[in-house]
């Protein structure tokens, strides 16, 4: 199963981060920040979203800067991705 978004959203999964520290100490998962960089799984079209012409800066494979608590959580086929705005991503990782 797929997942197609609609307007100006976007489907990502969070790139997994490191599990130790700098001096080598191996942080337990309550002791991690959430990550912030994901990469973009699906684009939606774009278009007309509250009377403003939206046109999509990110494409497929981008991996990209989100704010902490944005978007919505759905699971799909065991994977865990997050569908946001475009206007939650602050920016593309390079």
């Amino acid at each position: 199963m797929t997942i197609k978004p609609l307007a100006d959203r976007v489907v990502i999964q969070m790139v997994e981060s490191e599990e130790t520290t700098k001096s080598g100490i191996v942080l337990p998962g309550s002791a991690k920040e959430k990550p912030q960089v994901a990469e973009v799984v699906a684009v939606g079209p774009g278009g007309v979203v509250d009377g403003k012409e939206i046109k999509m800066e990110v494409k497929i494979g981008d991996k990209v800067l989100i704010s902490q608590y944005a978007g919505t959580t759905v699971k799909l086929d065991g994977k865990e991705n997050i569908i946001v705005r475009q206007g939650d991503i602050l920016a593309i990782v390079e």
